[in-house]
């Protein structure tokens, strides 16, 4: 699943007429980074929640054969925070364990890598029902939000880490949530970590959360510095140089 529903109210006016999902970057929009990742790592069918601007992001990506991948929409008349989505998109998700990732993340990190986590966790009752990745605290969030000790997630620690918005969830967790209302994710986190049933790695490659207008600048120069230096344009023939 991936999570396209936000206004995203600090990218204003930018995401007053486009879903900041649709934001281009690097010559895509973010969410199609997103995409192309997941079904890269062969995951092939898809469930994008939509809210704000909603028909511009279906009519964008429509059923996904365009990129690989089969899309379901889950619509949302108003966003309902991370996890009001999740539960409203149940009934389009397998029981069990499912990547859900945020459309407005860009990184590098393998979603290949993931799988053999889903596949203990559906194997294994016992095992972890989440698993989250976490990255090196970016500046705008010095103080993270969970540490981690080997793989187990505690909601303090020495070290903590910020939850890279990249994780496996055991959809049965939602089941019992009430549907149709706005729900954080932060709260299930907390009583779930409590619980014992949450596990993590860490991830130190690249990795960016665009919020602001500054985030988004800063994320373009950076992937043009990947791209590394283009070619002059070619003179047509009869054409002057």
């Amino acid at each position: 699943m991936i999570l396209a529903a936000g206004r995203g109210e600090r990218l204003r006016p930018l995401t007053d007429a486009t879903p900041k999902p649709l934001l281009p970057v690097g010559g895509k929009p973010l969410i199609v980074w997103q995409i192309e990742a997941l079904a890269r790592a062969g995951y092939r069918t898809l469930v994008i929640n939509v809210a704000h601007r909603a028909e511009q992001l279906v009519a964008a990506l429509g059923d996904g054969r365009a990129h690989g991948v089969r899309i379901a929409w889950s619509r949302e008349a108003e966003p309902l925070e991370t996890a009001g989505g999740i539960v409203a998109a149940l009934a389009q998700l397998p029981e069990g364990p499912v990547p859900i990732v945020s459309g407005d993340v860009w990184t590098a990190f393998d979603y290949a890598t993931l799988r053999p986590v889903a596949d203990t966790m559906a194997l294994d009752d016992a095992a972890p029902r989440v698993h989250l990745v976490l990255v090196p605290n970016p500046p705008y969030h010095p103080a993270g939000d969970f540490a981690l000790e080997g793989t187990r997630v505690h909601r303090d620690g020495p070290a903590r880490l910020t939850y890279g918005n990249i994780g496996i969830f055991d959809t049965r967790l939602f089941r019992d949530a009430p549907r149709g209302v706005k729900l954080k994710l932060l709260p299930f986190l907390h009583d779930w970590i409590a619980r014992g049933l949450v596990s993590g790695e860490r991830y130190d490659g690249p990795w960016a959360n665009v919020g602001t207008a500054a985030d988004l600048a800063e994320l373009a120069a950076a992937l043009d510095r990947r791209a590394g230096p283009r070619p002059p344009p070619q003179s047509s023939p009869g054409s002057l140089p």
